[in-house]
């Protein structure tokens, strides 16, 4: 999807070396954007066709990029429309994570998604009569799930699972190689990692996070290393996608409660936990709280371990991560 919606907001970067056991690498496009899955069989099996046949009806689902997906049916009010088991994951887990963040992340952003440019739809005259009628019809509260179908209280309500369905398609994929007996692997969607297990010689999978410098186009440097097993990670940052109006840069993350693009010191937030859709929302959320928001969220929320890189009054790059890491990053080139 991300390709359609958006350009990976940060790369992690996957590395493997050589073994005696050769691993089984396939990579391709999807979700709009790139995917690199990596494991270790004894059968050598070969999992492509099953997984991007997996990844399309995925993207039936909760793509808006899709017209004919059911998150589109939905944002257009198409009657009886039945949501699926995908939909249903992401639509719990929104609302668990609205609730967590006090609103910090909210799906029903889309419309302001798109005024701001950073949607399939045509971008919008930014003038804050606009944005205060389009803040109207914002609000998870707006919108239910009641058994298979969506009711709205304002038919304006439109969904954007966009910000963390990626995460969420790392899941699934990681849940079918589990279901193969599959031991050891990683898989990256987009910049979203889930890595399973040990490699074959006892080492840890390894991923890198980006420095947040200013890049529409390309990979850049590392910022630190990170080891992974069992573990889920997902970076959202606000270098990879923005937008200048009238000489000012916005980044695509809307504040929900104000409609417009976050303006905090937090450039990139880095969460780790044991599914990807937990890493991927919550770090959307706590870049759009700003650091020290974000500090205090944390300490509430034991289950996530964050490694979040900010400017300080000088604009040189800080890092604050919780406890939980120091075992498992370190700055890149140690």
């Amino acid at each position: 999807m991300k390709k359609r919606f958006s350009i990976a907001l940060c790369l992690l970067v996957p590395t493997v070396a050589i073994f005696a056991q050769e691993p089984v690498f396939i990579e391709g496009l999807a979700q709009g954007s790139s995917y690199h899955i990596t494991y270790f069989d004894d059968q050598n099996r070969d999992f492509q066709p099953d997984i991007e046949k997996i990844l399309q009806d995925f993207d039936q689902s909760v793509s808006t990029y899709v017209p004919t997906s059911i998150i589109s049916r939905i944002n257009a009010n198409e009657k009886n429309v039945v949501v699926d088991k995908y939909f249903i994951a992401c639509f719990n887990k929104a609302k668990e994570v609205w609730k967590n963040t006090n609103g910090a992340f909210d799906p029903t952003v889309y419309p302001l998604v798109n005024a701001w440019g950073f949607g399939p739809g045509k971008k919008q005259k930014i003038e804050k009569s606009r944005i205060d009628s389009i803040l109207k019809f914002v609000g998870f509260d707006l919108i239910k799930l009641k058994g298979n179908k969506i009711i709205k209280k304002d038919p304006r309500v439109a969904l954007d699972f966009n910000a963390f369905a990626q995460g969420y398609s790392v899941d699934v994929v990681s849940e079918f190689l589990n279901s193969k007996g599959i031991g050891s692997y990683l898989v990256e969607i987009g910049g979203e990692v889930y890595a399973h297990g040990k490699k074959p010689n006892g080492d840890n999978w390894t991923v890198g996070i980006e420095k947040p410098i200013d890049n529409k186009e390309s990979q850049n440097d590392l910022k630190a290393i990170v080891k992974l097993e069992n573990l889920a990670i997902a970076t959202s940052g606000n270098y990879r996608r923005f937008t200048v109006v009238d000489g000012v840069k916005y980044a695509h993350h809307i504040d929900p409660k104000t409609g417009y693009p976050t303006m905090n010191n937090l450039l990139s937030a880095s969460i780790f936990a044991k599914e990807c859709i937990s890493s991927d929302a919550n770090a959307t959320g706590v870049l759009v709280m700003g650091l020290e928001k974000a500090k205090e969220f944390l300490k509430q929320h034991p289950e996530l371990q964050a490694y979040l890189i900010y400017s300080d009054d000088k604009g040189n790059y800080q890092v604050y991560q919780t406890p939980g890491l120091e075992s498992i990053v370190s700055e890149a080139g140690e």
